[in-house]
């Protein structure tokens, strides 16, 4: 057990570093040896948890979605939960912010970025397709369309309020792009339903904290 939460500690300190490394100098021109240093880590600890650069961007990369958030009887407020708060980690964590920088770095001429917004897609896919099922879409909603507008419209939500104020406004300019989305896909009982607002983040976030603390077991809402 001690042996396994190590290599975890590792790959996180590696992940980390590859993180800041792309972020300061950009996924072409960073280097393992430039990783290796920040890490603090040996190429034989590197090379166990990713065999190339690629499969470090791609860690990175999974690092967007690597939260699981309390289920809810809605799967649209599923929807939106995964968006607020991927809003507020875009602020406070460096590995996300990592990950989108990478998504949008338009010199990785040898990175497959598309990977990084296909998770989504699938991820934003499947919310969708569950919430059709369970009658909470208008009849005419394209689930596969609708989910491609909606990784689009955040990307570029994301990015001005980055260039504006460095995304010290994100959580607030995504609960309006909420606010506009929904009423456009969603049936008006469901839509009535709906929490889209910054403070339910703080919720949210707490009782992520407590599932992985074991204090709590989570429940549908």
């Amino acid at each position: 057990m001690a042996r396994q939460e190590r290599a975890i500690r590792t790959r996180r300190t590696i992940l980390e570093a590859a993180a800041a490394v792309f972020d300061e100098r950009g996924y072409t021109s960073a280097t393992i040896g430039e990783i290796l240093d920040r890490a603090g880590v040996t190429k034989g600890a590197l090379y166990f948890h990713f065999g190339s650069k690629e499969e470090l961007a791609v860690g990175v990369f999974e690092e967007q979605l690597a939260i699981t958030l309390p289920p809810q009887s809605s799967k649209l407020q599923e929807l939106v939960d995964s968006g607020l708060v991927l809003a507020r980690r875009l602020r406070s964590e460096p590995l996300v912010r990592a990950s989108v920088g990478l998504a949008l770095d338009q010199g990785a001429m040898d990175l497959d970025r598309a990977q990084a917004f296909g998770m989504w897609f699938e991820q934003n896919v499947q919310r969708l397709t569950e919430a059709k099922a369970q009658g909470e879409l208008l009849q005419h909603v394209d689930v596969a369309e609708t989910a491609e507008l909606l990784v689009g419209s955040f990307s570029g939500v994301q990015l001005l309020s980055q260039l504006r104020c460095q995304r010290q406004d994100l959580e607030r300019r995504v609960v309006v792009l909420f606010e506009h989305f929904l009423p456009s896909i969603c049936v008006p009982a469901v839509l009535a339903r709906i929490d889209v607002s910054v403070g339910r983040v703080e919720r949210l976030l707490a009782e992520v904290a407590q599932v992985s603390q074991g204090q709590v077991q989570p429940a549908p809402a």
